[in-house]
């Protein structure tokens, strides 16, 4: 299927690695302009070497998103560089485990700078690039906003933003036809999960303990999954679809449990 996304200028926050990394690499195979936006100017040039060398076009803003000035930063020079935006993705973020027992006032709220207030300002700073494109924003997400985790409060309140904002912005923006939508990511394999599930005792244990919880397959997901749903979101194939909170997770969150010992 042609998802019609040939040229299309995506920005992807966080698009060197893990999901992001994977999301960029299928947007490039689409023929889409993938924009990297992340804060190492080494692994974003290794990426776009990766997808010239295979024939696409990709481009890379380095910045630090929780900083607001350097959202801003990275969404000028994306303008300055093609003049124009179909697309936003925001994925950059991580898991980092500030809790309510053992957390802080400064932890928590650096981590909803690491994890949703970016989110607010790229698309606050494309917006009217993406209004006049008609374009579509789509928002990685989190399990732990709607199953918990324990301690994470700070992750899980960032990813429950990000589903608000998801369904907000989607009725904001549905007069500029932008629609809007999230992905609900649950156990996906990234190296940053091999490096959190290497701290835990028993890793191979564990690993196998949470595949065996996921339904369908019992494995993990892969990021192309999600980047295969994401470029689906981006394009007019989905022309209709909008504020919609899609789970691309085998089944983790909503099927029963029982399936995945059956």
């Amino acid at each position: 299927m042609d998802l019609g996304l040939k040229d299309k200028v995506i920005i992807v926050s966080g698009g060197a690695k893990g999901i992001g990394h994977g999301i960029v690499s299928v947007l490039a195979a689409e023929g889409a302009i993938p924009v990297i936006i992340g804060r190492d100017e080494q692994d974003n040039k290794s990426v776009i070497a990766e997808i010239e060398a295979q024939g696409g076009k990709a481009f890379q803003v380095v910045a630090e998103l929780s900083q607001p000035e350097e959202c801003e930063k990275a969404v000028r020079l994306t303008m300055e560089q093609f003049g124009r935006v179909e697309g936003l993705v925001n994925n950059a973020g991580f898991n980092d485990g500030v809790g309510l027992e053992n957390g802080s006032y400064e932890k928590f709220m650096a981590s909803l700078h690491n994890n949703l207030t970016h989110y607010y300002l790229l698309a606050h700073y494309v917006l009217p690039a993406l209004k006049e494109s008609k374009g579509a924003i789509v928002n990685i997400s989190s399990k732990t906003a709607e199953t918990g985790q324990g301690g994470t409060s700070a992750y899980a309140a960032a990813n429950g933003g990000r589903n608000a904002l998801t369904r907000e912005w989607a009725v904001e923006l549905a007069k500029y036809s932008i629609r809007v939508n999230a992905i609900i990511v649950a156990e996906s394999w990234t190296s940053a999960y091999e490096k959190w599930i290497k701290t835990l005792p028993n890793p191979e244990e564990k690993l196998t303990e949470i595949k065996s919880r996921i339904p369908l397959g019992n494995r993990m997901t892969t990021p192309e999954e999600i980047a295969n749903t994401t470029a689906f979101l981006l394009s007019e194939r989905t022309s209709h679809t909008t504020g919609q909170l899609i789970h691309v997770d085998g089944g983790y969150v909503h099927l029963d449990r029982a399936m995945a010992n059956a």
